[in-house]
């Protein structure tokens, strides 16, 4: 067994992960190009390792001829009698194979059997490499902070450096050499000098993927992220939802005390996050994306991705934010292009008014109505049959012996009063009817009836 080849293999595996396969193959090649820089050619040369001893032969496939004289390329043709030594079975016009001694080779073969071992394997690494961070593109990945390149960031991420260029950097953010980040892998390139990875710290999908490490809920599927909406280094809003009825979406982002939340506002700088609950119903998605301002009400049209929003007076700056941003943020969140007014401003405004969406054409005549009549009592309408009103006539009328005479003294006093059936006509006399009273005007049978 080759000890030293089977140290040089395994070492090699271990470090670069290139799979031993591949570094039998690299030697062969290497031994393969070796001869032809030595012999010129390398036509019928062949090299072989064994996979389990380690243990490596190179030869030359040579045909037997008859007589030295007969030879006309020494690494083509061998004497019969050359050949019998080899094998001595073998006969004129047979293929026998000749062991060739790479230990002879010159210094130049020798240079150039490394430089093709090393070159194999340096490819192989760069291929190991490649795949390896092409599977965590999309994804967020930790790096250390090396230096500064120019306005660019040169960040560690184990096996290779990635690139922080300037416009994926978030502004005011300050990072120092061999500070721990987590960045956002955008693309991996493969050129001639290795990988080339390309990370953002802005990327609105860094957000995505901290909640899935941070929420357990997340990462299993039991909550979704459904969109989001960011303005790096200053404010992100996410709206997620619920595929289970018994789990609240935003305490489960949030956490106990605010514990996972803070973990990624923490890693963002201190940025910001919103999170809101994603609805079907576009009127209540964007109420919900104005949080924390209130919403009156909102007008939208699914069709041409618009809204408009009434708000309280007091409420409009809060909902329109600091430079337009929670409204900006909404819009993105959204997708609708929102535009939001006061309550006094939306009154004159139109399309900010529910009168502006009722239908002319919806509306009835009375005279086309056949349903029931309708009563009005204290601005509520109620309906009443035909046999109700018929009931209600005939009911026995109040006679005057049972209601008082209005302005009589018993409405007012409680005193017996005076009907008409206890005076009568007899009960005065012809006398008493002729006699004046006080104010000399004279009193008839009839003028007191009447009274």
């Amino acid at each position: 067994m080759n000890s030293e080849l089977k140290e040089a293999i395994l070492a090699l595996e271990k470090e670069k992960n290139i799979s031993s396969g591949t570094l039998f193959e690299a030697i062969e090649n290497a031994l393969m190009t070796a001869c032809k820089s030595h012999f010129g050619k390398a036509e019928n040369i062949k090299v072989k390792i064994d996979r389990d001893s380690f243990d490596y032969s190179c030869y030359a496939e040579k045909q037997v001829v008859e007589t030295p004289e007969d030879v006309m390329d020494d690494l083509e043709d061998i004497a019969y009698e050359d050949a019998v030594k080899i094998d001595p079975t073998v006969n004129v016009g047979d293929i026998v194979c000749v062991d060739i001694d790479s230990r002879g080779f010159g210094r130049i073969a020798t240079q150039i059997a490394k430089n093709v071992i090393m070159q194999k394997i340096r490819e192989e690494e760069r291929s190991v490499i490649y795949d390896y961070y092409i599977d965590k593109q999309k994804d967020i990945i930790t790096g250390i902070v090396q230096r500064y390149i120019g306005k660019n960031i040169s960040v560690n991420l184990g096996k290779a450096d990635g690139m922080l260029n300037e416009k994926e950097q978030v502004p005011g953010e300050e990072l120092l050499p061999l500070d721990r980040i987590k960045v956002f892998v955008l693309e991996v390139r493969s050129t001639n000098r290795g990988p080339r990875i390309l990370v953002s710290r802005t990327h609105p999908d860094l957000v995505r993927r901290l909640f899935e490490q941070e929420v357990a809920e997340v990462k299993d599927g039991v909550i979704d992220i459904m969109s989001i909406a960011r303005e790096p280094g200053s404010r992100t809003k996410i709206a997620v939802r619920s595929n289970d009825a018994n789990v609240d979406p935003i305490g489960a982002c949030v956490g106990s005390n605010g514990v996972r939340v803070n973990n990624i506002v923490d890693e963002l700088k201190g940025e910001k996050i919103d999170i809101v609950v994603w609805d079907e119903n576009p009127g209540n998605f964007i109420q919900n994306a104005l949080s924390p301002a209130n919403v009156v009400a909102v007008f939208a049209d699914p069709e041409e991705k618009t809204a408009k929003v009434v708000v309280p007076d007091y409420q409009l700056s809060l909902a329109i934010g600091k430079e337009g941003q929670n409204a900006r943020l909404a819009a993105r969140l959204t997708g609708y292009k929102i535009d939001i007014k006061s309550e006094t401003q939306a009154k004159d405004a139109p399309g900010f008014r529910y009168t502006d969406y009722i239908d002319d054409e919806d509306e009835y005549d009375e005279e086309e109505y056949d349903g029931e009549p309708v009563e009005e009592t204290d601005g509520e309408y109620t309906g009443l049959n035909p046999e109700d009103s018929a009931d209600l006539s005939e009911e026995e009328p109040v006679s005057g012996e049972e209601m008082p005479e209005a302005g009589s003294d018993s409405a007012e006093d409680g005193e017996e009063t005076v009907s008409e059936n206890e005076i009568s006509e007899d009960e005065i006399s012809e006398d008493e009817v002729s006699e004046d009273d006080d104010s000399g005007e004279e009193i008839s049978v009839e003028d007191i009836s009447e009274e």
